[in-house]
Formats: structure tokens, C-alpha cells, sequence
């Protein structure tokens, strides 16, 4: 008998075990239903493992990483090497940014914040792009996991991340790019549609141009000596954490639908889906000039092409490109 209750004693104890493991790898595993500002909660996207250590980019496979933008993530890192800089708008009216790297690689990347569901129409212009990120609402995950790309978040391979000092959570979570891919894939990564070459005849003479969202602001001024637009975001040159200024050659206004998503974060904001796909109208600043300008993106596998108002293809400045994705009136 004393056998027995020992038996009873030990399966009983076990269970309870067992128990109060599971709970505590769920409690560890549960994500936020939004993007807060508290430290992120991660769960790991349902996509199939990464292979260990950094993989061989592909031709026609870029970096896209997800970066915060708010002023306590300022100054970013790495912002300067991108080919493509999208400007989005989030929940409250903010801003966030998603940088495509495809000629070359800085050292570090960041601060990296969360996905949002319209990012993955964006990123289908893209041959299985290695997306970076920080996380993203649970009920997205399945979608990310799905989509043709490659989703390296914080959980999926934490020996690409690291916490910086200096900022708090969640404004410190930076990339080191060479853990994803091991050299950048080359111009033939950027499927974005656009086309480069001399400027159209025309245009108006520009000096500034500022774009605003509910929460930010975004204004781009022509530098004749640099032959660049410098930015500055929330009435503040753009530099990076190196000292590094943001000078894109191109900066593009695209006027698109903005609406609210099936998504909320945690204070119950919606949070806003940028569509990408269809057709509307766009100014482009190069060169110190501002250029009307209709874009067409018919199906979410293409790149968006850009028409001048006589119907000939705009083409863009050799260097960064910036896209300031903005309310169609």
C-alpha cells in the first residue's frame, strides 16, 4: 500500500509539473495585440525554421528591414545604405519606415520594430525578400508565415539582434544585416518598376517639399551642392547615429487609399493598410524640380511604373529613392 500512494505521490506530482511548464512557456510565448511601447513580447512566426548562420543572398532577393521611426528611436543606424526608403503611415498618426537593401550592407540596422499586414503587398513586387522585424500582431503571424518571403524576426534568429544602450525598450532592437545574408544581393534585387535615367523636360522649380501625417512630418529640402534632398523628420535634419546624413537623389509622393485594417493595437487604435496595388496620382522631386506624375501597380507581384502628365515613363535620379506613402485626396 505505501508503495502504491508513493506511485500516486510521484504521477501526482508530475502532472502538476507538467502543468505549470506548459503555463509558463505559453506566458512566455504570448505576444501583445498591438504595436505598444512597451518591451516586445515575441512569438515565434509560424514559417519554417532558418537555416543556421547567415544565408547567400540570392540574385533578386533583397534585405527589407522594418524601422522605427518615432523621436525616441532617433538617430537610426544604417538608414543611409538603403536603395528603397518606404515612409508609411502607422496607428496615432505616426510614421514608420521600411528600408530595402539590395547593393549593399551596413554594419547595423535599426532601431527594428514590428510588421504591419500592408507590408506584405509591398514586399510581393520582391522575389522572396528576407524580411527583418521585430514581431507583429498574433493574429497576423499566420499570414507572415504564409507569404513569400523569408521572415527573420527577433525570435526566428536572435544571434542577428542585439539591445543597444543608450535608448529604451522598444526603441533599441538593432540588426546586424551580415548574420541574414552573407554579401548584398546586387541592383538586380530592386523589382521595384523604376526606371533611371535623364530628367523629363519640365517641372517646377522646388526648394522644399513637406508632407504631414496626423502625428508626423516629413520635409525633404534640395541641396544644389550636394545634389540631394536633405531630410528632416518632425522639423529635424535626418542623420544617423554616425553622423551619416539621409540624402536621397529621388523622393517620391504617392498618393494612395489609406484605410483602417481588421487590426487594433493595444489602446484600440486601427491600425491603417496601405494600399499599394491599383493606380493614382504621384510628384516626384529630383534634381530640384517637382514633377507631376500618375503610378500604376496593377497587380501586387509588379512594380509600380511612374508616367509624367504627357504619358512618357518618369525616370528617377541614379541614387536612394524615398517613398512617402500619402492620403489620395
Amino acid at each position: 500500500m505505501r508503495h502504491k500512494a508513493r506511485m500516486r505521490r510521484t504521477a501526482l506530482t508530475t502532472a502538476v509539473l507538467a502543468a505549470s511548464l506548459s503555463g509558463s512557456l505559453t506566458a512566455g510565448c504570448a505576444h501583445s495585440d498591438g504595436d505598444d511601447n512597451r518591451a516586445p513580447q515575441h512569438t515565434a512566426t509560424p514559417a519554417a525554421p532558418p537555416a543556421p548562420g547567415p544565408q547567400v543572398a540570392a540574385s533578386g532577393s533583397p534585405l527589407v528591414v522594418k524601422i522605427d521611426n518615432v523621436p525616441a528611436a532617433r538617430p537610426q543606424n544604417g538608414l543611409d545604405a538603403a536603395d528603397v526608403v518606404y515612409a508609411e503611415q502607422v496607428e496615432g498618426g505616426l510614421s514608420r519606415l521600411l528600408a530595402v537593401y539590395a547593393t549593399r550592407l551596413p554594419e547595423t540596422v535599426g532601431p527594428v520594430r514590428s510588421a504591419r499586414e500592408s507590408d506584405l503587398e509591398l514586399l510581393r513586387q520582391f522575389h522572396r525578400p528576407t524580411l527583418a522585424f521585430s514581431g507583429a500582431h498574433r493574429k497576423l503571424l499566420p499570414q507572415i508565415g504564409k507569404a513569400p518571403l523569408r521572415a527573420q524576426s527577433a525570435d526566428q534568429d536572435p544571434s542577428a539582434y542585439f539591445r543597444a544602450t543608450g535608448k529604451a525598450a522598444p526603441h533599441n532592437l538593432y540588426l546586424h544585416p551580415a548574420k541574414l545574408l552573407t554579401s548584398a544581393p546586387g541592383r538586380a534585387a530592386l523589382t521595384t518598376g523604376y526606371r533611371y535615367g535623364p530628367a523629363p523636360s519640365g517641372g517646377t522649380p522646388t526648394a522644399a517639399r513637406t508632407l504631414r501625417y496626423p502625428a508626423a512630418r516629413f520635409t525633404f529640402t534640395w541641396s544644389a551642392e550636394r545634389h540631394r534632398w536633405l531630410v528632416a523628420m518632425d522639423g529635424t535634419s535626418t542623420a544617423m547615429a554616425d553622423g551619416a546624413r539621409v540624402e536621397p537623389a529621388t523622393v517620391v509622393v504617392q498618393h494612395v487609399r489609406i484605410r483602417d485594417s481588421s487590426y487594433r493595437d493595444v489602446l484600440g487604435n486601427p491600425t491603417p493598410y496601405t494600399e499599394t496595388v491599383g493606380s493614382g496620382k504621384a510628384e516626384v522631386l529630383r534634381d530640384g524640380r517637382s514633377f507631376d506624375a500618375s503610378w500604376s501597380r496593377p497587380r501586387a507581384t509588379d512594380g509600380t511604373s511612374f508616367t509624367t502628365a504627357g504619358g512618357r515613363r518618369m525616370n528617377f535620379a541614379e541614387g536612394q529613392v524615398w517613398v512617402v506613402f500619402a492620403p489620395a485626396p
